[in-house]
């Protein structure tokens, strides 16, 4: 079992994998701003209050760790519009290097559909709408995988489609090849349990799988 940092666990995708990771038998470390708010208890878990954009509490959290799920977001609100956003790339800019120091490998990261080259798979009725809404974020998140793609690290960069609420279901699908990448919709639940699988799955190394239903 890995010992798991889980950036952005106290909300979200961040919290689902945090449970799911405990869930799994994984101990979990999980870093955000409002940790200490974190109702579960478990003696596998570590709440650890503290900041992305410090580098100082990413090079603590990253001791004695195997594996790190980077899980960010941003709240909701006229700023996702109007913007700018800049969290996903310069928590990036701080974590990658603190990784590489502390010989920490593996790093899975969150970004979504429509983040990097899977942007030209959104169709045109789409299209507007999202760039109107998420562009200024997902901007970002490009910039966030073009910096994870040039580091020396074992990535992986997920992009689920549009989150829903709900259980696990199990009906995850895997689409890896370009002309296979599709909007959907994909509960927390089912990417928070994709995610924890690629702790000890390599076979997606170097890849940036779109997962929807």
């Amino acid at each position: 079992m890995a010992h798991v940092l889980v950036i952005g666990a106290s909300k979200g995708i961040g919290l689902a994998t945090l449970k799911r990771a405990l869930a799994c038998g994984h101990r979990v470390r999980a870093l955000a701003r409002s940790a200490g708010q974190i109702r579960l208890r478990h003696e596998a878990l570590e709440k650890v209050p503290g900041d992305a954009l410090k580098e100082d509490d990413i090079t603590a959290a990253l001791d004695g760790i195997d594996v790190v799920i980077q899980a960010l977001g941003v709240r909701p609100g006229p700023n996702m519009i109007f913007g700018p956003i800049t969290l996903f790339s310069r928590a990036t800019q701080i974590l990658l290097p603190a990784m590489e120091a502390a010989a920490v490998k593996r790093l899975i990261a969150v970004t979504g559909f429509g983040a990097g080259d899977s942007k030209a798979s959104i169709n045109c009725l789409q299209r507007i709408p999202f760039r109107l809404v998420l562009g200024q974020a997902y901007d970002d998140k490009t910039l966030q995988e073009q910096m994870i793609k040039e580091s020396n690290l074992d990535w992986t960069i997920v992009r689920p489609v549009v989150l829903t609420p709900g259980p696990r279901s199990g009906r995850t699908r895997v689409l890896v090849e370009p002309e296979s990448w599709r909007n959907g919709l994909i509960s927390r639940n089912d990417v928070a349990d994709f995610l924890v699988k690629q702790i000890e799955d390599d076979s997606l190394l170097h890849q940036t799988p779109v997962i929807a239903y």
